[in-house]
């Protein structure tokens, strides 16, 4: 089985001290297993792994780290392996075993004062605890060369025995000399065990010789088909490796070919040059056994390694890969050597073999800290251990930088029995580092760290730089100490120029400057103590700005002779009190005591130089002192240094020296015998710094560790001395401000920087300290992006088949829901025969990963049942594998439908849709897919709730499914179909609800003031690993001819280089490690036109106009030229062009751009001739443009021209009395003619005078002007009116005239508006009775000749005669109806035409009573005389009839319309006032005519005519004919 992979899914640094639940329980779930089983363990070069790693071939200096197998030490080391875990470093708690006497010894690490016991070996088992000092031979699966693959039968003889000699080798343990360590109590229980072990060895020995043999037997005869040439053939191909950094590691590859190939090795395909890098690569060829070795690995090392054999026939090439890690804890380099693995004990792991007895967890951890010098900080953990012991209590250790923490005044532990916390009373730069909380329960423990950081207290003088740190008292003595302190990080902005010492007595609280002048020297030596009392120390710095806050005071310390301290230390007698009273021996006979020896200069700087010497042997029995003397080198010009005192301890300081000059000292001693003899002079000693300030540090390089931290490695400065260590900087790119991420200096080249804000970008610089300062700064780091850094990809799942042959099956699997941070770059595929139930022994598919999700496994058993396991891998390694999938058997498949679809996926989801994607099935059945159908069902439905959402098949393998309920689960799956029918399903998705969540976003197309379209999407829940992803119609985007994708942040853009036809489709963004947000942006054909119409109007921009170039006539007559924009900025200007040529302000023109309002205008003074042309105005706003023209040409030209003459004219004629507004006329409501005119400027000397047809009008009285008005009045306006008026208003100042033509069209106007005003006037109509009849009349106001008048009767226009007449009198306008009758009834109108419009006036005669009396009581003939008589000559005629009338009527006679009275011939009578006759006694011819009764009252007059005619018979006419001839 695979391993375990090394890094969690987060990847997070040590102090983050989780580890993700899903790996814990799978390494639960191992542990269990292995626990169960024998673990076999190989010491010295030896390991054996079980898996996908059979036996590896390794040497004592020679270290391979693969994904499925753990660590293989040298010979001297040892191996710990299990069958499928590697270790686990970092933040997650490590169990430990301790007190073992075979575990790695731990010289370097102080964290782990404990041993830990690690797994019995195989040898310890099968030996007795003997260790052996030999090396076995290892195979491994992958790896194996196969011997017996040579040219000649003899060399295949000694391949072959030799392999048998190795093969008893591991049966026999000959040759293996062993020394007996310690003895097993029960013999028979180890000697049962190795006999079982040996057994199995002996059987799989067995197995691979008979496959070496089949190999062998195999190969030979491919050699015969060929005995000449043939091509290269890789036997072996070389394996992929992920290593530690700083390890060795080497390729393997076994080549044969004929003639014998030559192997080339390639990096990243460009060949290795091994001497162009001596002692980096080493490249062997043994036999065909070919290998390339690469030392000390690094980051660069990582790539893809291509192994190339050619030879005449061929050529051919495999690859394998080289990842390289890095620890997560802060580990020492030393623990990495060049081919070997030297773990630390305190990160080792609990052998699967011994079962810890006690589970402890960290739970409520404390994080990265960070505070500030002065504050109170607390770290805590809240600690679960089972089962739970009450008798059984743990141990809590805290661990500074590996150094056990002890309780002090700074610093306070406590343990409530669930909860361990430890407190810094008062925080300073000392305390900031790794802390380690340690919990102990018997032989076992577990960990967990977190780093403090404290940052320097707010100076109390702004500019001063940071309190320096960790003061310690070096070489104390009598009266003489050495005070040291490590430089602050901080300067204040201006260099440090020194250090002030201050020293305190215990006891007291009084502080007293040690150093007059700043020394810049980090160590410094004290004189003048007293013998016996004890101080302590602290130390200051100063720059420009002032004096520092003082550092943490130092441990107290006594001035005692280190002799006289050793004995206390042994023989304490009486509680401290801070002072230590010295007693004087007696004084014994005086002996002058010898001088002193090895004296020497232990330290020399500018300031001073500090000498040392040993006492003397002969000094008697009382106490000596000394003197220190001092001369210039090369004369013999001693000086006593310390001239009043003598000192007491053998250091002395000597100060006041001239700095390089060159001096010896000498010493001698004293007591009260005397002074004896000087020592030995010192060599000549220059007084100058002996350290010198360090060189920069170089080759900074950060990399990523979590989202809120960076690793940074650096080389140690050449020819660094006395390091005390680093300090680190940060700065934000492009921020040009740098803050500390260390306040302490730290040791070794590797610092995890924290604190810092994921997504941004950083740059560091680092800087080396030691006790003569701080280097300069190293040269600034490349920019890093803060983000998390990678990880090993969780187990693919639903591993299924999606097509099977005879010898070959296609399978198909789900994505890791874990991609670890980075893309998956390949899958690796396990497959095993399962027979008769029992599984066998896992075999490895691929060696070179492939990255699609499905993966066909050739050369398998027809019939056979096999497994199979899936692991993915990234650029961290290898992911867990999968669990093994259920068994499927090796058989054809013969159906006629296809398989099944898979890698069903689904995304965008939304309340009330998702979009579901697939990929086709790898078998398609006996003809071509013809489609796809989509099933749905809710999660919790049964199978028979299955319902399919496309009744046609899709040809698409994508399908937005709408119409979701929101809030409810579904699962899916998706069916292929062809001609012979519809396949076997999918299988059903993962549960997705239907909803959305908040905070989703929509991608959203824009397009920029470039012109630019993109699409964008935003997301504000990645993760720090989480990455972008487009695809198109789900398909992803590859060729990057169309977009350009542009990542930052939580922002993506897609952005089109030239949208068209081809980009038409679905664009989605997909975050990758996030809970699936997503979303989609359809662009369609009319979604192209129109973002493209938007970016041709945003990539050439135009300023838009609220008006066009316009023109205007200004008061005096000016021209002004204007336009208006709708908005400029402050940046805006124009030009102004006329017929192509650009103008500029000055005499003619004046021109103005007003940016606030966006108003451009031009003013010229007076247009002339040469002014004709075309003007344009040019805007320029940024990047936006825009012009306006004007054509003044031709006839429009000559207006504007005019116009602007003739309103300069009028500006002059404004000057004096002048008319505002010109003369005019109204028509008042009396329907007279007003002419006037509005006049301005005028005074009491200004006159008006009217003319009409150039003749003065009188006008009786003068105007007075005061509302500004002059007025002519004409009453009864007509015809007679026509004709020209004309006003003079004139003064001093000048005149003005207004002239009104009332002529013509003129004339016919006014006199239409007087003729409606006339009309308006009309009242309504009357009627009037007559003798005659009825008269309808209507008055007006007065009466023209232009005023048509019309009357209707019932509609029909009325056709006047002497019954029926129209006429006016005066303002009278009547219709006369004479001797109306009945059909006279009905509605009459009158119409008044005033030349446009026309004005009834109505009446209704029907139904009134006056009417009825008109026809009623008016006079009339109601019958009796005929319309014609005829009578004979001589006859009597008498006609007769009756009238009516009320009042009674008169009668009259007419004849001839003419009147006719009574007389002799013709008696007329009226009787009874009814009664009419006529009566001719003897009519004649002369009677002959027509007569007419005319009957008359006051409501109406009726005529009735008769007709007489008077005939003669014929004899009378011939009688009178012939008289009438004979008188002739």
């Amino acid at each position: 089985m695979m391993s375990l992979p090394f890094y969690q899914r987060h990847h997070d640094h040590y102090d983050r001290a989780y580890r993700h639940k899903a790996l814990q329980s799978t390494v639960s779930q191992y542990q269990k297993e292995t626990k169960s089983k024998s673990a076999v363990y190989a010491q010295g070069s030896a390991a054996y792994a079980r898996g996908s790693a059979a036996y590896r071939h390794t040497s004592a200096a020679d270290f391979s780290l693969e994904s499925s197998a753990a660590y293989s030490h040298g010979s001297s080391a040892h191996s710990l392996e299990s069958s499928s875990a590697a270790y686990s470093h970092g933040s997650e708690s490590i169990n430990k075993l301790k007190d073992s006497n075979l575990m790695i010894e731990d010289q370097s690490y102080k964290m782990s004062p404990k041993a830990k016991r690690a797994k019995q070996n195989l040898a310890s088992e099968d030996k007795e605890n003997e260790a052996m000092d030999y090396s076995v031979p290892i195979f491994t699966g992958r790896e194996v060369s196969i011997s017996g693959i040579t040219d000649t039968e003899e060399e295949r003889i000694k391949e072959s025995a030799a392999y048998v000699a190795r093969r008893n080798l591991f049966a026999t343990g000959e040759g293996v000399s062993v020394s007996k360590v310690a003895k097993s109590v029960s013999e028979e229980e180890h000697h049962e065990k190795k006999s079982r072990k040996v057994a199995i060895r002996e059987s799989a020995e067995r197995v691979a010789l008979k496959k070496t043999l089949e190999d062998t037997q195999a190969f030979h005869k491919k050699l015969n088909q060929d005995k000449l040439l043939h091509p290269p053939e890789f036997v072996i191909k070389p394996r992929s490796h992920t290593i530690w950094e700083k390890q060795n590691v080497k390729f393997h590859c076994t080549v044969a070919g004929w003639p014998a190939p030559r192997v080339t090795w390639y990096k990243n395909n460009v060949p290795i040059d091994v001497q162009a890098h001596p002692g980096k690569y080493t490249i062997e060829n043994r036999y065909g056994l070919h290998s390339l070795e690469i030392s000390t690995c690094d980051f660069d090392d990582i790539a893809q390694y291509r192994a190339s054999a050619m030879n005449v026939k061929g050529e051919i090439s495999a690859y394998a890969s080289l990842v390289v890690k890095r620890y997560k804890g802060e580990i020492d380099a030393s623990h990495l050597h060049a081919g070997t693995f030297s773990m630390p004990l305190s990160l080792g792991v609990t052998p699967h073999g011994f079962a810890s007895r006690f589970e402890i967890k960290f739970i409520d951890k404390f994080e990265v800290t960070f505070g500030r010098e002065g504050e109170t900080m607390s770290l805590g953990c809240t600690v679960v251990i089972s089962p739970d012991i009450k008798r059984f209590k743990p141990d809590i250790e805290w661990y500074r930088n590996g150094v056990l923490i002890t309780p002090s005044k700074w610093v306070q532990m406590h343990w409530t029995g669930e909860r361990a916390s430890l407190t810094l009373t008062h925080a300073n730069k000392e305390d900031e580092g790794l802390y380690t909380l340690r919990v102990v329960m018997g032989e076992y423990y577990e960990e967990y760290s977190g780093y403090v950081f404290v940052r320097d207290a707010d100076a109390e003088i702004p500019g001063a730089p940071g309190a320096p740190l960790d003061v310690q008292c070096l070489d104390a003595n009598k009266d003489y100490v050495i005070v040291s302190w490590k430089q602050p990080a901080v300067d204040g902005g201006n260099p440090i120029l020194g250090y002030f010492i201050d020293r305190c007595e215990v006891g007291t609280t009084h502080w007293t400057q040690c150093n007059e002048t700043p020394v810049k020297f980090a160590r410094f030596p004290v004189t003048g103590l007293i013998e016996g009392r004890s101080y302590i120390f602290r130390v200051r710095a100063v720059n420009r700005a002032g004096v520092s806050l003082p550092s943490r005071v130092s441990e107290a310390v006594a001035a005692l002779d280190p002799a006289d301290r050793a004995r206390l230390r042994s023989h304490p007698s009486a509680p401290w009190t801070g002072q230590i009273i010295v007693t004087e021996e007696e004084p014994a006979e005086g002996v002058i005591p010898g001088p002193p020896t090895d004296l020497q200069v232990i330290e020399a700087t500018k300031n001073y130089v500090v000498l040392s010497w040993k006492p003397p042997g002969q000094r008697g029995h009382e106490g000596i002192m000394y003197f220190v003397e001092k001369c210039i080198a090369g004369t013999e010009d001693w000086q006593r240094v310390n001239t009043e005192i003598p000192v007491k301890s053998p250091r002395f300081a000597v100060f006041d020296l001239s700095e390089g000059k060159s001096y010896c000292f000498r010493v001698r001693c004293c007591n009260s015998a005397g002074i004896g003899e000087p020592s030995e002079a010192t060599e000549a000693t220059v007084v100058d710094d002996k350290l010198d300030i360090p060189k920069p540090p170089g080759r900074i390089m950060p990399t990523r560790n979590t989202d809120t931290s960076v690793v940074v490695t650096w080389t140690e400065p050449p020819d660094a001395k006395e390091l005390v260590g680093y300090y680190i900087e940060s700065s934000v790119v492009g921020s040009g401000h740098w803050e500390p991420c260390n306040n302490n200096p730290v040791k070794g080249t590797r610092f995890i920087c924290h604190g810092l804000i994921n997504g941004e970008k950083y740059i560091f610089r680092v800087r080396a300290v030691n006790a003569a300062g701080l280097s300069e700064f190293s040269q600034d780091s490349e920019p890093i992006e803060v983000q998390a850094a990678i990880a090993a990809p969780s187990p693919p799942y639903d591993i299924t088949v999606l097509e099977s042959v005879r010898d070959s099956m296609v399978l198909g699997w789900k994505q890791p829901k874990a991609t670890g941070g980075t893309e998956i770059t390949g899958y690796y595929v396990n497959y095993r025969e399962v027979i008769g139930g029992v599984p066998g022994k896992w075999r490895e598919a691929n060696i070179k990963a492939i990255s699609e999700r499905a993966y066909r496994i050739e050369n398998l058993k027809e019939n056979m049942v096999y497994q199979f396991q899936v692991a993915a891998a990234n650029l961290a390694g290898v992911g867990t594998p999968s669990l093994p999938s259920k068994p499927f058997k090796c058989e054809e498949w013969t159906i006629a439908v296809p398989g099944p679809p898979h890698d069903v996926t689904y995304t965008e989801v939304r309340k009330d849709s998702l979009v579901l994607l697939w990929k086709e099935p790898v078998y398609t059945g006996r003809s071509p897919i013809a489609g796809y159908y989509i099933d749905m069902k809710e999660t919790e439905a049964k199978e028979e709730h299955w319902r399919s959402v496309n009744e046609k098949p899709l040809q698409k393998k994508f399908l937005k499914i709408a119409g979701l309920t929101e809030g409810v689960s579904y699962v899916f799956r998706v069916r292929a179909t062809n001609q012979a029918g519809v396949g076997r399903p999918s299988d059903i998705t993962d549960p997705v609800v239907a909803e959305t969540r908040p905070g989703t976003k929509e991608v959203v197309v824009n397009v920029d003031d470039d012109g630019v379209i993109s699409l964008n999407f935003e997301c504000d829940q990645m993760s720090p690993n989480s990455k972008f992803v487009w695809s198109k119609d789900y398909e992803p985007i590859e060729d990057d001819s169309r977009l350009d994708i542009d990542s930052k942040g939580g922002k993506s853009k897609a952005v089109f280089k030239n949208l068209g036809e081809d980009d038409l489709g679905i664009y989605s963004c997909v975050v990758t490690d996030t809970d699936g947000v997503s979303s989609g942006y359809t662009i369609d054909e009319e979604e192209m036109k129109r973002l493209l119409a938007l970016s041709h109007e945003h990539k050439f921009p135009t300023i838009p106009l609220a008006s066009e170039l316009a023109v205007e006539i200004l008061e005096k007559g000016e021209v002004r030229f204007w336009l208006q924009a709708e908005k400029l900025s402050g940046n805006a200007k124009a030009n102004f062009v006329f017929n192509d040529k650009e103008i500029f302000n000055g005499e003619k023109y004046k021109m103005k751009v007003d940016q606030r309002t966006g108003l451009v205008e031009m003013i010229m003074d007076k247009l002339e001739d040469k002014d004709e042309g075309t003007y344009t105005f040019q805007l320029q706003d940024g990047k936006a443009t825009n012009q306006s023209s004007l054509v003044l040409i031709g006839d429009v030209f000559k207006k504007l021209r005019d116009e602007a003459e003739f309103q300069r004219k009028e500006w002059h004629r404004k000057q004096g009395p002048h008319f505002v507004d010109q003369l005019g006329w109204e028509v008042t409501d009396d329907c007279n003619v007003m002419l006037k005119c509005k006049v301005a400027n005028i005074k009491k000397e200004t006159h008006i005078v009217w003319y009409k047809d150039d003749r003065e009008i009188m006008v009786d009285e003068e105007h007075d002007f005061k509302d500004g008005v002059c007025t002519l009045l004409i009453s009864e306006f007509s015809k007679k009116d026509t004709g020209i008026y004309e006003v003079i208003l004139k003064d001093d100042r000048g005149k003005d005239v207004s002239e009104l033509k009332l002529t013509d069209t003129a004339f016919a106007d006014l006199m239409n508006e007087v003729c409606r005003r006339i009309a308006l006037s009309a009242t309504d109509l009357k009627i009037q009775s007559t003798a005659e009849g009825i008269r309808l009349y209507s008055f007006v106001t007065y009466y023209v000749e232009d005023l048509r008048v019309g009357w209707v009767h019932n509609d029909t226009q009325i056709r006047f005669s002497d019954r029926v007449k129209t006429g006016v009198t005066g303002e009278q306008i009547w219709l006369q109806i004479n001797e109306p009758t009945p059909q006279d009834k009905g509605k009459y109108t009158m119409e008044l035409f005033d030349g446009k419009t026309g004005h009834k006036k109505t009446v209704d005669l029907s139904g009134q009573v006056n009417y009825a009396r008109f026809f009623s009581d008016r006079a009339r003939v109601l019958g009796g005389l005929p319309d014609v008589v005829t009578i004979q000559e001589g006859k009597a005629l008498n006609l007769s009839c009756t009238v009516w009338g009320d009042p009674t009527p008169e009668v009259s006679w007419l004849k001839n319309e003419k009147s006719f009275v009574s007389d002799a011939n013709c008696i007329l009578k009226f009787e009874a006032g009814k009664n009419v006759s006529f009566t001719i006694s003897a009519v004649s011819t002369h009677d002959s005519g027509k007569y007419s009764l005319v009957v008359k009252n006051k409501y109406g007059t009726e005529t009735s005519d008769v007709t007489v005619s008077v005939f003669i018979p014929e004899e009378e006419q011939e009688n009178n004919n012939e008289n009438k001839k004979t008188k002739a």
